[in-house]
């Protein structure tokens, strides 16, 4: 996809860089899709990190929320962010709650009808979003690493572990480890894939590492233990039983009293930045 559609809806000045809103015609979902772009001060070509947002989010969450732009500009990383669905196209019952269409794409290529129409996030994150980037952006193209929160958490994870020789670093925040064995992920998976289960490991963290993929560096996650979702849909103690059959280097860190907010988010963004610093370095 080239950028030759991109408009800039803003940009601002930050810490000495810029941070721009901007706004291009997905050609994979049929959507205009809006993203965020960091670029630090004094850095020429900065490794991109691209940061997937949670349920019910936008481009703008991350942006307002983390407090994320001065570690950024101290340790010389692009961020960009960007929507969690497409938005143009409807469909029956795509807003009848709040964790399955709208606000809720869980980073994957739809197979089932009608979302195979235009819900195909997985694509558009690895390929016509990065494509947008790192060739309208003064960006480094071959250093680029990714972490989310929640949902967007499942899909830092699931892309890390499957595109290894794409994205060096992987970090999370109270992701979705295991959606074929929760609520959530098993109510987008089925509607979003069908009932064939077999293509819902594609998706599903734990079972790409059950299966044999690993990525060459530590995944880093971070979990609240006041977070309402623990128990019923995150389930840490997958990721790790996983990793540790596997043989994928983890650390997992659960945090006292933390829930599932940006407070949480934000506290520890930093320790995040840092981690894929030294990797993209």
């Amino acid at each position: 996809m080239s950028a030759e559609n991109l408009v800039t809806r803003a940009e601002h000045k930050l810490f000495g860089g810029t941070l721009g809103f901007y706004e291009h015609q997905s050609s994979l979902l049929s959507s205009p899709m809006r993203f965020s772009v960091f670029l630090p001060a004094k850095r020429e070509t900065p490794p991109v990190l691209y940061y997937l947002a949670g349920l019910t989010c936008t481009e703008e969450t991350f942006v307002f929320k983390s407090g994320a732009y001065k570690a950024a500009t101290e340790l010389g990383l692009c961020i960009v962010t960007l929507d969690t669905s497409p938005r143009a196209v409807r469909y029956p019952g795509d807003d009848e709650s709040w964790d399955f269409g709208v606000g809720a794409g869980f980073y994957l290529d739809a197979t089932a009808a009608p979302w195979s129409e235009t819900y195909k996030m997985r694509s558009y994150v690895t390929r016509e979003l990065r494509d947008v980037v790192e060739s309208r952006f003064a960006v480094a193209n071959d250093r680029r690493g990714i972490f989310g929160h929640s949902m967007g958490g499942h899909g830092a994870l699931t892309i890390g572990l499957s595109q290894a020789e794409d994205y060096a670093s992987v970090s999370a925040f109270a992701p979705i480890v295991a959606p074929s064995q929760v609520p959530w992920g098993q109510k987008a998976f089925s509607r979003y894939l069908g009932e064939n289960e077999a293509e819902w490991q594609r998706y599903d963290a734990c079972a790409l590492l059950a299966s044999g993929k690993k990525h060459p560096s530590k995944l880093l996650v971070d979990q609240g233990t006041s977070d309402k979702f623990l128990q019923r849909e995150l389930k840490p103690q997958l990721l790790r039983s996983a990793c540790e059959a596997s043989g994928q280097a983890l650390e997992l860190r659960m945090h006292e009293g933390y829930d599932h907010s940006y407070f949480f988010i934000s506290t520890f963004v930093e320790d995040h930045l840092e981690h894929h610093a030294v990797l993209l370095r």
